[in-house]
Order: structure tokens, then sequence, then C-alpha cells
């Protein structure tokens, strides 16, 4: 059954655009390494741009279980860890209720 998650955080102003470069080099992998991670888009408020969200919908828990150990969910978290500004990163999953995909 596929799991469906949000994440939320937000970084020190001076670091976003380390964390942004950070983000497209993390979905860039995930991309290319990951067939369990059926979508994954991250997201930045335009009106206070360090402010962040990621979309995932993982196959199943084993594809989420990978995705969390990889070596590049740790490089990723050494990059915006250090740079969080509000605590640690607000994780949630959900269960989809309904969908349009076009």
């Amino acid at each position: 059954m596929p799991i469906f998650m949000t994440a939320h955080y937000e970084v020190k102003p001076d670091a976003v655009d380390d964390v942004r470069a950070a983000i497209v080099e993390f979905v860039k992998y995930i991309q290319a390494e990951e067939p369990g991670s059926i979508m994954y888009r991250a997201w930045q408020n335009p009106s206070s741009p360090n402010e962040f969200v990621h979309l995932f919908e993982f196959a199943d828990a084993a594809a989420r279980e990978r995705h969390g150990g990889s070596g590049a969910v740790k490089r990723f978290e050494s990059i915006y860890q250090p740079q969080l500004l509000t605590g640690p990163v607000r994780f949630t999953e959900y269960d989809e209720v309904a969908r349009v995909v076009r």
C-alpha cells in the first residue's frame, strides 16, 4: 500500500540558497536511484522563502525504509539540519482519500 508523507521545515534566511541547491541534488538522486519513491516534490513558500515543504509518495514501507536509510538522506540532513530555525522537521504521514493525475 502506498505511503504519503509531508515534511515541513524552516531554515535560517542566510541558508536558503544552500538548502535549495541541496534539495535539487537530493531530488536528482531520488529520481535516478529510488524507483520505490513514486513521487517526491519540494516546495518553497514564496512569501516566506526560508520555509519548505516536501511531499512524497512511497510504493510501500520497504521503499520508505530504503529512502530513509540512504546515504543521500544523510547528506541532505547534514546540510539542512544545522540551519533549522524553528525546531526539527515535522514529518506527517497521510492516507490518500482521492486523486487526480493529468
